[in-house]
């Protein structure tokens, strides 16, 4: 989904304020594994994902990766909390497939917030959108057996399995490689 497409799906931008909201963003060309954002960096950019697959991960004391979120097309990608706040990054955000991604500064989307209030009505609905999100995430690692967190994170992210590596994966759901795949394996034995 390209850009101005989300925007017109969310809110009922006028013509002319979709072209200059999407005046502001720049379109970028990113590797895979490039990184955008290492942790103790700020977080200068919010990332729409028009194509490709990205996630935010972390790094433990003795530097295991554990994978905090994925981003998906149609969605948008950053470390909030460093952007919102321009404070250090606790996450590294990583393109994991060549990415067609659309970007804009803190600085021009505060002006379009403070030029469009349907800008203002979008990011409350994304932040609401987002809020859940990460909720359901949190009930989901709190609550869930290990085959429901799965069964989630394939409502959430359906072509996941195919496109992000089973570690990445595993360490989103909170469990280890082997868990994750005994519970592919019990999948594949039941389609057969």
């Amino acid at each position: 989904m390209n850009l101005t497409d989300f925007l017109k799906n969310i809110v009922p931008f006028s013509p002319e304020e979709l072209a200059d909201i999407t005046a502001h963003f720049e379109r970028e060309i990113v590797s895979k594994n490039q990184i955008l954002v290492k942790e103790q960096q700020v977080c200068t950019k919010l990332y729409f994902v028009e194509k490709g697959v990205g996630r935010s991960y972390y790094l433990k004391e003795d530097g295991k990766e554990v994978t905090q979120w994925f981003f998906m097309e149609g969605k948008f990608m950053s470390s909030i909390e460093s952007f919102f706040q321009q404070s250090p990054s606790l996450y590294y955000l990583e393109m994991l497939e060549e990415s067609v991604l659309y970007s804009i500064s803190r600085e021009n989307l505060d002006l379009l917030f403070a030029r469009y209030h349907n800008m203002e009505k979008l990011g409350r609905l994304l932040s609401t959108e987002m809020l859940t999100r990460v909720v359901n995430k949190l009930n989901a690692v709190q609550f869930q057996t290990a085959r429901e967190r799965y069964d989630y994170m394939l409502t959430e992210f359906p072509s996941i399995s195919s496109r992000v590596s089973l570690g990445s994966i595993a360490s989103y759901l909170g469990m280890t490689q082997e868990t994750l795949s005994r519970i592919r394996r019990a999948d594949t034995s039941k389609k057969s």
